[in-house]
């Protein structure tokens, strides 16, 4: 039985000030809580306050990203060894704003996943189509290839540390979702690859659902066989929304 996963991407909002506000708000809804696995994901300047914050629960820590090099002339990027200092214990990889805004390429993806691997963190490796994509009919296509080029060369126990996050790019802020049963038939698909990649590990790979997932939606999305948990944006910036959408997977 796999256990769900909901992570908090806070993209570039919350301040280290407002960062320790929040955390303290959603610790204190949880608690103890751990039927669900909950990581949050703030912006790199408020790792520390996060890590101050969450001491003491099962909360978890994810960056927003992470290079492929342990150090070097790389102005504006962090290393795996840096975010794992600031308490780190997964990072997302290859987030659809990243592939759209700054360059990255399935290529990248994967250097970035495997160096997080390398490093003892899990990588959180974002897939998903654009509205073009879906309406052209080449959502598989457009996953397979994603899947294949973003986990080439991972082998053994890498597969334990993998989390998969399936986010449709058209339903990212524009408050469209994908109904469970598009979303099940993707993840389905994404589970179908897996076992060709990975074969036994794949049934205990967890794929995160990452369109617009809210409080009203969650429990039927969390709820499809092959839907393992969020990757969770904007309503990951309320405590109460947030914490709805953990206890939904439970």
């Amino acid at each position: 039985m796999r256990k769900k996963i909901v992570a908090g991407n806070w993209k570039m909002n919350r301040t280290a000030h407002e960062a320790k506000t929040l955390v303290a708000e959603i610790k204190a809804a949880l608690g103890g809580f751990n039927a669900v696995e909950c990581v949050l994901c703030p912006p790199f300047t408020s790792l520390g306050a996060v890590q101050d914050g969450v001491a003491g629960s099962p909360i978890g820590i994810g960056a927003q990203n992470v290079h492929w090099e342990k150090s070097g002339a790389f102005t504006g990027e962090i290393s795996a060894d840096m975010l794992r200092e600031k308490g780190c214990t997964h990072v997302i990889v290859g987030h659809s704003e990243r592939r759209q805004y700054f360059g990255e390429t399935d290529e990248t993806v994967n250097k970035r996943a495997r160096a997080a691997l390398a490093a003892g963190l899990k990588p959180i490796v974002c897939v998903g189509e654009t509205l073009a994509e879906r309406e052209a009919g080449t959502t598989f296509q457009v996953i397979e290839r994603q899947v294949r080029a973003g986990l080439q060369g991972l082998a053994g126990a890498d597969w334990d540390k993998l989390v998969l996050a399936y986010e449709p790019v058209w339903a990212i802020g524009t408050g469209k979702t994908a109904t469970s049963a598009q979303a099940q038939e993707v993840h389905a698909f994404i589970r179908r690859l897996l076992r060709e990649l990975a074969g036994g590990a794949a049934d205990g790979i967890r794929i995160q659902y990452g369109g617009s997932m809210k409080p009203d939606n969650a429990r039927e999305l969390l709820g499809q066989p092959d839907i393992d948990g969020g990757l969770i944006g904007g309503a990951a910036l309320q405590a109460a929304s947030f914490v709805a959408i953990v206890k939904a997977g439970a």
